[in-house]
């Protein structure tokens, strides 16, 4: 949805933001040992929670999810989110086909990548890091151990050129962008690749989904069947 200011010049496009899903038989990995047999069901938990909070978040116009999985795709697309399927070259190159399926749905409206495991994201913290990023020709959120990036982001008309994987804090500032930590964006850093991230994303509070498989984790074996 577009939203206008009353009085203003009109209604100004939202943000599109590009959410990559991995296929669930390569998702979270990390965390096999802590989940067992739900780390299936737990990256489609955080994923889906990840979206429903940049949906409700005022700035998001929409989301692109880009995923090569069918099971991803359709609990994604339930939730309101477009699917673009994923070229199966890498992150940044399904980053760069989401943003492509972005321009194509809203040309003139600023384009965002975010990382599909944020369970605790808040709306409010995500508003704060657009409005930020909405100031620079490109910028991006650096993840809480300040070596990942959690979003990148750019201004209409601006190439967009993601640098996620390993140390991509060091590549984006090497790219230009502008770093941003303001303060009360927290949870749009908290990303979860292991158990203790996963703990400190239940410390600050995940979203229903998430929280409903922790708990059929904690009442269940949590040793996964080798395949």
């Amino acid at each position: 949805m577009r939203r206008t200011q009353p009085g203003g010049p009109g209604p100004r496009p939202g943000w599109t933001m590009v959410v990559p899903v991995k296929t669930l038989i390569a998702a979270k990995t990390r965390l096999a040992a802590a989940a067992g047999p739900h780390r299936a069901a737990l990256a489609v938990a955080i994923a889906c929670d990840t979206v429903a909070a940049a949906l409700a978040c005022p700035a998001v116009a929409r989301v692109v999810v880009v995923t090569g999985d069918p099971v991803p795709a359709e609990a994604l697309s339930a939730l309101g989110a477009h699917v673009a399927p994923d070229p199966q070259a890498g992150l940044n190159a399904a980053l760069r086909a989401g943003a492509a399926h972005a321009l194509g749905l809203a040309p003139d409206g600023p384009v965002g990548a975010l990382q599909a495991d944020l369970p605790a994201l808040r709306p409010a913290e995500l508003g704060v890091a657009l409005a930020a990023a909405a100031e620079f020709d490109q910028a991006f959120v650096p993840d809480a151990a300040e070596v990942g990036t959690t979003f990148y982001g750019v201004r209409p008309g601006v190439a967009f050129r993601p640098r996620f994987g390993g140390e991509s804090r060091a590549r984006h500032l090497g790219g230009g962008a502008k770093e941003l930590t303001p303060d009360g964006i927290v949870s749009v850093r908290t990303d979860v690749d292991t158990p203790a991230d996963l703990a400190a994303a239940l410390a600050l509070g995940v979203g229903p989904r998430t929280r409903a498989v922790v708990e059929t984790m904690k009442e269940s074996p949590t040793r996964e069947t080798p395949s």
